[in-house]
């Protein structure tokens, strides 16, 4: 029996073999031949207007009469738009319009070297499709479908030859948005998957090559961006304003993910996550969000609609962050150890009014403000476990964040509170106190990224590299989790995820297999004991246990 290898690219070893697209080989398709769009929505006709600007003959073809017709003009509309933006010459935008040609029929698409579909999310649809297809074009014509949620797997199991259909995932706006996910189905033949491959990349796309398991790579990988947040707003740790703020100002992501699920439609975004879920066979890790349901059933779907998360239209006002008041900054804090993912923070205290003491200890990861009280990164622990702490949250850059999150208890000291608020003012941040969740806001999001990611590297999704660029290409992060990943202590994800399952049991926070062994072998690879601890970074003196056990009745 022949080893199935889970590093190898995605669309190779762990393909089923099929007849290969020969006549076409698998170099890019020229820039000569005819490329037909079919369905002419917003992504087919983006589809077709990138196929355009590469210099294609473009045929579009809409199974509602009338349709791509209308297509052809909207097309030339941007086109136009794009020559009084001086994007485009005058010169060019006519011949791409003499390329362009809509067609009354399937059968006209004969002559098309690539056809790819952009029609209604229906399997049946989409497989009725190209079984027609497949008696009209050439035996060298690449068949793609741009679907984002069925199994190319499934699309391609009606045809005859499945072993030339592939999936070519376009991102909204097509002409503008770099990223295409190159689908290989268990039947798609290596040499049509290539070939779909190189074409993206010869018409100025980042083409990255995944397997077909639900969601690809980016609607897989991207769910805790979401899911993470909505599940701090729904513990009342925190509102959608100062979540979206602490993810932008300190996670470094370009929008955050209420205001950004406003943007795509709370419905569209539900039913996204909803599939994977289904799809995962109701996997905890990605369980849909009740408020985010709650928001659909009402109707309030966002910019669409004048109200998601967020009021739209006039008069609407934006909500702001909770933001502290000014506080006094403490006299000097004492930096126990090099605090580990936060270590950039000490040459910013270094450079501030606030005096840097520094004591070495061994893993130590805290620092001790005047009142006696600790202020430590988010670690998976509560504040609630201790007597007199203040958790910080994670950052992209210390020193680039214009905001830092704290997490309190109720029963944390006021003066511990205002000097920790004090210290970050005085780095010249804005400050958000949150609700006591263990992991808090960008912590938890990042390592259940990494988690997430690890997994789909394991399963054969794709490589680490093509899942850092769909991420920072697909969906903007600002880097991937695995760049992230190696910006961290050895463990630091497995850890945190380990102590956030101890207090939030169900499964959804247990570090996978993938990232253990990931921890594992990296400890191992440094010389360190793969089954020691990192250590919470809290000193035992701080502890109240409440004769319970730690995190007992502290569950978020």
């Amino acid at each position: 029996m022949t080893a199935i290898d889970p590093t190898a690219p995605a669309g190779t070893a762990n393909a089923v073999p099929a007849t290969a697209v020969t006549e076409g080989g698998s170099g890019a398709v020229d820039p000569g031949r005819t490329v037909a769009v079919v369905g002419t929505g917003t992504m087919g006709q983006g589809i077709a207007q990138v196929a355009l600007a590469a210099g294609h003959p473009v045929r579009l073809y809409d199974a509602v009469p009338g349709r791509a017709d209308e297509a052809a003009v909207a097309i030339g509309a941007r086109l136009d738009r794009l020559v009084d933006k001086g994007r485009t010459t005058a010169a060019e935008r006519d011949a791409a319009r003499a390329r362009l040609s809509p067609a009354a029929d399937l059968a006209d698409l004969a002559d098309a070297a690539l056809v790819i579909e952009a029609v209604v999310e229906r399997l049946s649809v989409k497989q009725e499709l190209f079984t027609a297809l497949e008696e009209i074009v050439a035996g060298d014509c690449l068949l793609a479908t741009n679907t984002s949620s069925l199994s190319v797997t499934a699309v391609a199991g009606a045809l005859e030859r499945p072993g030339r259909l592939v999936g070519l995932h376009f991102f909204n706006p097509a002409p503008l948005l770099p990223l295409v996910e190159v689908v290989s189905g268990f039947a798609t033949d290596e040499t049509s998957a290539a070939r779909a491959a190189a074409t993206v990349a010869a018409w100025g796309k980042s083409p990255v090559r995944c397997a077909d398991l639900p969601g690809f790579i980016v609607n897989r990988v991207a769910r805790p961006f979401y899911a993470e947040a909505f599940a701090v707003h729904e513990d009342r740790a925190a509102d959608p304003a100062t979540i979206d703020a602490v993810l932008r100002e300190c996670g470094g992501f370009r929008m955050g993910p209420f205001e950004l699920t406003d943007l795509i439609g709370q419905d569209v975004n539900a039913a996204v996550t909803g599939s994977v879920w289904e799809s995962f066979f109701r996997s905890a890790k990605f369980t849909p969000s009740l408020a985010q349901r709650r928001l659909v059933e009402a109707g309030l779907l966002g910019r669409k609609t004048g109200r998601g998360w967020y009021a739209y239209g006039p008069g609407a006002e934006r909500p702001e962050p909770h933001t502290a008041a000014p506080a006094d900054a403490p006299a000097y804090v004492i930096a126990e150890g090099r605090l580990g993912a936060a270590a950039g923070l000490l040459e910013l205290i270094a450079e501030s009014p606030v005096t840097l003491r520094t004591e070495d200890e061994d893993d130590g990861t805290r620092l001790v403000l005047p009142s006696g009280g600790q202020l430590v990164l988010a670690d998976g622990q509560t504040s609630a476990e201790y007597r007199d702490l203040v958790y910080f949250d994670l950052a992209l850059d210390y020193r680039a964040a214009t905001r830092v999150a704290l997490a309190v208890s109720p029963d944390t000291p006021e003066r511990t509170l205002q000097e920790a608020i004090g210290l970050f003012q005085a780095l010249g941040k804005s400050v958000s106190v949150i609700g006591d969740v263990p992991g808090m806001i960008v912590a938890r999001t990042v390592a259940m990224l990494i988690d997430i990611a690890t997994d789909a590297v394991v399963k054969g999704v794709a490589t680490e590299d093509d899942i850092d660029t769909a991420m920072r290409l697909g969906v903007n992060y600002p880097v991937g989790p695995f760049a992230w990943d190696r910006r961290l202590p050895r463990g630091w994800a497995h850890d945190l995820l380990e102590s956030v399952h101890e207090r939030v049991p169900g499964g959804r926070y247990a570090p996978g297999l993938a990232l253990f062994q990931r921890s594992f072998l990296a400890a191992e690879a440094a010389g360190e004991d793969p089954g020691g601890s990192g250590g919470t970074g809290v000193s035992d003196g701080g502890a109240d246990l409440a004769g319970a056990g730690v995190g007992e009745g502290t569950e978020a």
